[in-house]
């Protein structure tokens, strides 16, 4: 697919010119902000929508006007709008800029890799991310395991990024340079280099012994420095990435306690005497299923509540056979609202070409958005933003679905219904907006709402059902009606 085919987001930018803002800790840590009722006398919804089995792919399918209606009956479906009562304060979407993603984008052609930079950075002619994950020396979507010092080395006298000079830092630059010098860039790390754990070995999990805790704080000081000589300032970081998974890639074993500790004895402390205090240090980085014992644990602890910003998380917890728990994060939130929450990764695992067209694919970014969102997250980042024709290249064959994958070989750019998915969020809901009251009188209909800094509403709503669903958007007592189609999602904006 290409670029030019999506040429309606161009006609759709002139209402995406907005301001972006910086979260309050006043802001997060209230109970819903009631405002002015927003005035919508004359306001035109401009309807955007990817649907199934159809052109549909972030398309402007639709303008409607509001008309008065009053109380809406039991059997006409309804979305419920509420910009009075306000949440919040969103910090962006994006994805992770990987390894795997930088190699990708350096085989491609010049014309390719600019239609990606613009399919992702740019916010009117693709969907504006805002939001960025990298990776601290390498993961599982690296070519082969590396760090940035020589083995044994505990001084880190040796430490050096320019194994990252030949295709992240690059990419990476590029991409600020897309996004406008706007992007929000945190950093992880899979695991510390193999001396300095128990299992002498980056794979396979094992642990951060104790005499290298302040070696490994240092480490993370020398990365976010190196990478601001480099042109590429670091706004956050997580202390590990999934701590409680011993993988057969890049891992390290954290119980809560030990999370706790190193971060209240070691990495907050060693940052602030780095002049890093500024920099946003995210805990946990893992799945939904533990997040309120590690959330409660750390947090409980006021010597190191006070250098977290946020708690991470991923949405892989179906591995054992249930459904995501959404809850987990609603409660997180109820319980530490003066904190942050985050989402730090998220894809389709086990990579199959013959599924580059499964709708299930943006399905599951579609559900997971809405939920976190109205769970409390003010960020959403996807995993590897561009892969190439195999789900790679990733070291130990664990490979998976990116929203867009490369075909290296002949240079094709192909899009999953993930990245429109995705995009009906990120192009839409700009930093800066609120989370506000929105509900579904039907489960067939998952829904969130946000008011952007400039006044325009942004209203997403998907349809998983196999039917065509009309329905209400209701605003105090006026409305338009709505037509959903079968397997989609609708962005409303007015």
């Amino acid at each position: 697919m290409k670029l030019d085919r999506r040429g309606f987001l161009v006609a759709s930018s002139a209402a995406l010119a907005l301001a972006e803002s910086k979260l309050s800790a006043a802001e997060k840590g209230q109970p819903p902000e009631a405002s002015r009722p927003l005035s919508i006398e004359g306001r035109e919804v401009a309807v955007y929508t990817t649907a199934d089995n159809t052109e549909h792919r972030l398309s402007a399918t639709d303008t409607l006007v509001f008309k008065q209606v009053g109380q809406p009956l039991e059997t006409q479906i309804c979305v419920f709008v509420d910009p009075a009562r306000r949440f919040q304060t969103i910090l962006g979407v994006g994805g992770a800029l990987t390894d795997a993603a930088a190699e990708t984008f350096a085989k491609l052609p010049k014309t390719k890799q600019q239609e990606i930079l613009n399919a992702y950075f740019d916010v009117k002619n693709g969907i504006g991310y805002t939001l960025a994950r990298t990776n601290i020396h390498s993961c599982d979507f690296s070519s082969s395991s590396y760090t940035y010092v020589s083995e044994g080395d505990k001084e880190l006298q040796s430490f050096s990024v320019n194994h990252d000079k030949q295709f992240r830092i690059p990419f990476i630059k590029q991409a600020q340079a897309a996004a406008g010098g706007k992007l929000n860039i945190f950093a992880s790390p899979w695991s510390p280099p193999a001396f300095m754990k128990d299992n002498n070995n980056m794979l396979h999990g094992g642990k951060l012994k104790r005499e290298f805790y302040q070696s490994w704080a240092n480490y993370f000081t020398k990365f976010i420095k190196a990478y601001q000589e480099e042109g590429v300032p670091i706004w956050g970081l997580t202390i590990q990435n999934e701590p409680m998974a011993t993988q057969t890639w890049e891992s390290c074993i954290y119980s809560a306690e030990e999370e706790r500790d190193f971060l209240k004895n070691y990495l907050g402390p060693t940052m602030k005497r780095a002049g890093l205090g500024d920099k946003k240090i995210i805990v946990w980085d893992h799945n939904r299923d533990l997040i309120y014992q590690r959330a409660g644990t750390i947090l409980s602890d006021p010597k190191a509540a006070r250098y977290v910003w946020g708690i991470g998380f991923h949405w892989y917890e179906p591995w054992s056979g249930g459904e995501p728990m959404f809850d987990n994060v609603k409660l997180v939130h109820e319980s530490f609202p003066d904190k942050n929450l985050i989402f730090t990764e998220g894809c389709s695992d086990s990579f199959n070409a013959q599924r580059l067209k499964d709708w299930k694919l943006g399905e599951l970014y579609g559900r997971s958005m809405i939920n976190d969102f109205n769970g409390g997250a003010v960020g959403w980042t996807d995993w590897n933003i561009l892969l190439d024709e195999t789900g790679g290249p990733n070291h130990v064959k664990n490979f998976c679905f990116a929203p867009v994958h490369a075909d290296t070989k002949t240079g094709e750019l192909i899009y999953t219904n993930s990245y429109f998915y995705i995009g009906h969020f990120s192009k839409f809901v700009r930093p800066g907006a609120k989370r506000i009251a929105c509900s579904s009188s039907r489960s067939q209909l998952l829904s969130v709402a946000f008011i952007n800094a400039d006044g325009k509403v942004s209203v997403v709503v998907m349809n998983r059902s196999d039917k065509k669903i009309s329905y209400y958007l209701w605003l105090e007592g006026q409305a338009v009606e709505v037509s959903s189609l079968p397997h989609s999602i609708q962005t409303l904006v007015f």
